[in-house]
Parts: structure tokens; sequence; C-alpha cells
């Protein structure tokens, strides 16, 4: 028993002195960064962005493995947010689409034609919107950081032009694992199929859908011109910001000085992400647009009365989901944009 009290206090003692620290900080070898697109994709640069400053402001204490395609996940792109606040993946940089089925506010960006510009979407992600969305992502186990973006998604098809709600009768649409968007194309008069991205590219090379929607640079990366996809609709009906983000139990063992490091580099690569996003789409900007005009695209943009027959057709939708989403955070996210 003597030799038990020798062995403590000593051990209580060095503790004291320094020698060894009281409270040991561990870090892993490497954190695992989840994404479902990598590099050059605005999404895969903001999430490398991100991986880079924060080795380089750590001197190598995080270092940050990008795993695209949502692998760590089996590509099963709407498991991320779970699978993150369980601990299996460290980190992510996710899209709110994908984490809607686990936080059923995050729905509010894919509410069909409620943000009609891109300053809709900085008056949602940069208010009060923006600041709910995090409480709640806080409160499922996950630490959110910062704002990135993927973009307005835009509909393309290999069968026609798109001008009204009846040019979608019968298409057969790709669309993500998100019920709201089932019932946006239903609505529509189209036949939604649900899949992960892996699956919808072979999709449309082998015509089993006959569109999709995305935002343009993934168009234009993917050379979608080359899968039949030569008809382009711009009609900003949904938008797609992402969050990044970091599992509760991994923030926790970072020192305070590397949450900081952490939290500002993900601001830095958010805004740079943002900033490659909208790169040739904006009004004041459409070189992208032009490019992909170029290639012998059809690419059609609505006049506000166009645009506003889709809005009627999806109005019983976006009635539907106001309840299930929340009336009052519906209101907070219109009278954001309405004072825009």
């Amino acid at each position: 028993m003597k030799f038990v009290k020798s062995i403590v206090a000593a051990a209580a003692a060095v503790a004291v002195l320094g020698a060894i620290p009281a409270v040991a900080q561990t870090y892993k070898d490497e954190y695992r960064v989840s994404t479902v697109v990598p590099a050059p994709f605005p999404w895969g640069i903001a999430a490398e962005r991100w991986a880079e400053l924060v080795g380089e402001r750590t001197d190598g204490r995080i270092k940050m493995q990008i795993y695209p395609g949502a692998q760590l996940v089996q590509g099963e792109q709407t498991r991320e947010f779970t699978a993150m606040r369980r601990g299996v993946i460290d980190m992510a940089v996710g899209s709110t689409i994908n984490w809607s089925p686990q936080i059923a506010e995050l729905n509010i960006f894919s509410m069909p034609f409620l943000m009609p510009d891109y300053a809709a979407i900085d008056a949602l992600t940069k208010g009060p919107v923006g600041e709910r969305v995090f409480e709640l992502i806080q409160e499922n186990g996950v630490v959110p950081l910062a704002w990135a973006e993927n973009g307005f998604r835009e509909v393309t098809n290999s069968q026609r032009a798109i001008r009204t709600p009846g040019d979608m009768q019968g298409l057969k649409m790709r669309v993500v694992g998100s019920p709201i968007f089932n019932d946006i194309f239903t609505a529509l008069g189209a036949n939604p199929t649900q899949m992960s991205w892996a699956d919808a590219q072979p999709a449309l090379t082998t015509g089993a859908v006959d569109g999709q929607e995305n935002p343009l640079t993934i168009y234009s990366v993917l050379k979608m011109n080359e899968l039949g996809q030569d008809n382009v609709t711009l009609w900003r009906y949904a938008a797609d910001p992402l969050i990044f983000a970091v599992n509760q139990e991994i923030w926790d063992s970072f020192t305070e000085e590397d949450q900081q490091i952490v939290r500002e580099a993900a601001v830095e690569a958010g805004a740079y992400g943002v900033e490659v996003a909208r790169k040739g789409v904006t009004d004041d900007d459409q070189s992208l647009i032009e490019e992909i005009r170029g290639l012998g695209v059809d690419v059609i943009s609505l006049s506000d009365e166009e645009r506003e027959a889709f809005v009627e057709a999806t109005r019983p939708v976006y009635d539907a989901w106001r309840d299930r989403i929340g009336a009052d955070f519906v209101g907070m996210a219109e009278e954001s944009i309405a004072n825009r």
C-alpha cells in the first residue's frame, strides 16, 4: 500500500512541476473530411483550401485528408451528417440538401423559387436564418463553422427546351434523395428518380434518365453536353449552400488556439468557395454561361413572367413544405429576402 501511495504522490508531483501535462492533448494522425465532389468543382476547391490553411497554420498538428465522392458513407450522401454526428466522419464540407433529412429546417434552401438571386442566398446564410441553422446543427452534435456554396440548381435534359411547366411533362429526371425534390418535379409533371450522383452519371450516359438539376459549374466540369444534356434552362429554383463542420468530440479535443485556427480557415475557405462558385454565372459575369452556349447548347434564361408560371405550378409544394419546415421559420426567411 505504501508503494502505491508513493507512485500516486510521485505522479502528482511530476504533473505539478510540468514534466507531464495534467491533461494530455491527443490529436489524430489524420482527420477525414467528407465531400461529395472533389476539385476542380468549387465544392472540392473550398474543402482543399480549408485543409491547406489549417495544415499551414497549425504547423501540421491538424492534418486534414479530403475524401470526395461521399466515399466515407459508401456514396450515400444523405447519410453524411449522421455519420459525422456519430464520429464515423471527423469533418465535412456538406450540402444543406444532403443534411436536410436529419434537420428539416435545411429544406428552406430547397423551397421552390424562394430565392430569386444571389443576394437572397446571402440574406439567408448571413442573417437570422443562417444563425438558427447553425444552432440546430450544434444541437445535433456537430459544430458548424462557415458557409460556402454549390450554387443555384438549373435544369438540363436531352429531349427538349424547357420554357413552361408543360415542357416538363413526362421527362425522367434524376433528383437528389430529398423528398422535397421528388414533390417539386412531380408537381411539374416530370417523373423524378432519386439517385446518388455516382449513379446519376451512367444513367445520363445510357439515357435511363432524360435530365438532371445541378449548378452550371457541375455541368461544365463534367461536360454534360457530351452526355446529351444539350438543353439548359436557367430558372434558379433552388440553391445549395455548403457548411463547413466538425464532429463535436473532435472539436472538443482541439486546443482553443487550434479551434480558432480551424474556424478562421473555414470562413476564409468558404468565402473563396463562394467566389469560385459564382464565377461566370452572375448577372454581372455571364462568361461561363456564354462558354456553355458556345458548345452548341441551347441555354434559356427565363423571363420574370416565364419563371412565375413555375412558381405557381409548385405553389402547393411550397405551402405543404412550409408546414413541414415550420411556418415561423419560413416566414423569417421570406422576410429576410424581402429586406435584402
